[in-house]
């Protein structure tokens, strides 16, 4: 069987090229000399009768076949790591880090209950978790930043496993104008009030939409904690996960606003290997951990699970909101 005429490491030095901005750029990041860069990047052209840079100018920029070339060696490069990733973790019973990814709508009080099971398991496993809006986590699955994901947002090419579906409702401050209106609530009604918002923490794939848009006036911040507080002070109205804003509801701080229509929205939550084929071990007992824990702590939202995966993105729009 004929193998690949390119070499790894050639792959890596056109993605250097690409990403570093140059080849003197790239030469620096890999720590490897400028002519070995250009020499590996010259191979590929030759071996693929290819080009894969132009010339604009006096900069050189990527031919759509050397940008179709890029994408799938990083693409590869990423599956490389990956396999060594999961080497290295075979035949232990324990990684020496989970990384955790988990959209802000999930309850904090179950997330925080899993990881608390899940320390005393395998205490010398460090966890790094991200608490991530929209986009961020779309980032933190293709980058594979992370090795299991708690979102209802699923990226092209992930399925992910039905796990818990949560209510969103539109609420405010009892003494907001919304409530003073003695009348349903109408979209337009909305569209002339402060909308409170949670930003995206995609830094190079902000969604396009993160729910309703439809407020001239929009304030953004940056975490949950200060949506529900700038609401409960009577600045604006914001869709929240029902169970969030519990003890504010019955406190009086927040009242749901009696809109005409959209009330109620409902939004599934998935568990998603960044890795399905070669999970790490604790990213499979994590799983297990979050699965026992809304089956048994919130049974009348869990999800149907067994062996059908999803690859649809739900429609009903979650955090951004």
């Amino acid at each position: 069987m004929r193998g690949p005429r390119i070499t790894l490491e050639q792959w890596r030095a056109l993605v250097a090229v690409v990403e570093a901005g140059g080849y003197v750029q790239a030469s620096e990041q890999v720590h490897k000399t400028q002519s070995s860069i250009t020499y590996a990047v010259q191979k590929i052209e030759q071996q693929l009768d290819l080009k894969l840079f132009e010339r604009v100018g006096r900069r050189a920029r990527l031919t759509p076949a050397g940008e179709a070339m890029y994408l799938r060696a990083k693409n590869l490069i990423d599956r490389a790591e990956s396999v060594e990733r999961s080497a290295a973790a075979l035949g232990q019973d324990w990684d020496p880090e989970l990384r955790l990814a988990v959209e802000i709508v999930f309850p904090t009080w179950l997330l925080l209950r899993s990881l608390n099971r899940f320390g005393e398991e395998r205490p010398a496993t460090r966890v790094q978790l991200y608490e991530t809006v929209l986009g961020g986590m779309d980032e933190a699955l293709l980058d594979r930043r992370v090795d299991l994901a708690v979102t209802p947002h699923l990226p092209q090419g992930f399925g992910g496993e039905p796990l818990l579906r949560l209510r969103f409702i539109a609420a405010a401050h009892p003494e907001h104008p919304l409530h003073q209106l003695d009348r349903p609530v109408t979209l337009d009604d909305l569209a002339r009030h402060r909308h409170l918002r949670i930003r995206d923490t995609a830094v190079e794939r902000p969604r396009s939409s993160g729910g309703w848009a439809g407020a001239a006036q929009r304030w953004t911040v940056s975490n949950k904690a200060t949506q529900i507080a700038a609401a409960c002070s009577g600045m604006g109205f914001a869709w929240f996960p029902e169970h969030s804003i519990e003890r504010e509801l019955q406190a009086g701080q927040l009242k749901p606003l009696p809109l005409r229509e959209g009330r109620e929205r409902y939004s599934e939550v998935y568990l998603v290997f960044a890795e399905p084929d070669y999970p790490t071990a604790s990213a499979v007992r994590m799983a297990e951990i979050i699965r026992q824990d809304v089956a048994t702590l919130c049974p009348a939202e869990s999800a149907r699970t067994g062996d059908e995966f999803v690859t649809l993105e739900p429609v009903i729009p979650t955090s951004g909101e």
